[in-house]
């Protein structure tokens, strides 16, 4: 029996392009391809993630949301990665500042990425995980970041299962371990890569600084995520010719 479609994916593994661009929002998702893909088609809809795959450049791309949280992310990595021979799953989104030399607008790449989950439990290892990008996508995205001349820093960035925290001090207790910006995905999406012998990488665009409480309107997040889409999009290219 076949392992597609799946309670969430309804597609198969020809739907797919290697690469899945993964936006947390499904609104989003359908703005990356109406705006930027080519032939983009709609491959999933089920509960109202939007996948789309179609071409960038010449290379065959795939844009589909997570939703939101570690759990949803890691229902969706899973599958894409497990039952429908994708290779690579670069998260894009946003990501609020903890650090005073990360700016809004800038951009973030998590090396590593800490978690107050127990998303790592279920492995039953001997120790702490320390869920960390895939060196190759890494350095690709990195590449792409320059050369567009993004403002970017890389490094830990802290995946929470709360958005609202009861212990006040929690997020100051992670600025002390030089984290760059706190986000809700990227570390049972890097755990799931590693399980199933993939690649993952989580790019974020800074859309408010917790420590200043500056943040950008609604009305211009849209644009300053446009450069964060090119990045991943140029990454997901260079992946497909090497």
């Amino acid at each position: 029996m076949k392992p597609y479609p799946t309670p969430h994916i309804d597609a198969t593994p020809e739907d797919f392009a290697k690469t899945v661009l993964m936006p947390g929002d499904p609104l989003r998702s359908k703005f990356i391809a109406e705006n930027f893909l080519e032939n983009a088609k709609l491959v999933n809809n089920v509960r109202g993630i939007q996948g789309y795959t179609g071409t960038y450049n010449g290379t065959k791309v795939s844009v589909m949301a997570s939703g939101m949280g570690m759990p949803s992310i890691g229902i969706y990595s899973y599958e894409l990665f497990n039952f429908f021979d994708v290779e690579n799953i670069i998260r894009i989104g946003s990501a609020g500042s903890i650090n005073m030399d990360v700016k809004v607008r800038d951009l973030v790449f998590a090396m590593g990425a800490s978690t107050n989950s127990n998303f790592a439990r279920q492995f039953q290892l001997p120790g702490t995980y320390a869920p960390t990008a895939d060196y190759n996508l890494l350095k690709t995205a990195i590449e792409q970041a320059e050369a567009a001349g993004a403002n970017y820093h890389v490094g830990n960035i802290l995946s929470s299962d709360t958005f609202y925290d009861a212990q006040e001090d929690a997020t100051k207790r992670w600025i002390d371990m030089g984290l760059l910006c706190i986000e809700m995905e990227t570390a049972a999406l890097y755990m799931n890569a590693a399980k199933a012998g993939k690649r993952a990488l989580g790019l974020f665009t800074i859309s408010d600084h917790i420590l200043t409480g500056e943040s950008l309107p609604a009305s211009e997040r849209q644009n300053s995520f446009t450069e964060m889409m090119e990045v991943a999009l140029m990454t997901a290219v260079e992946m497909g010719n090497k």
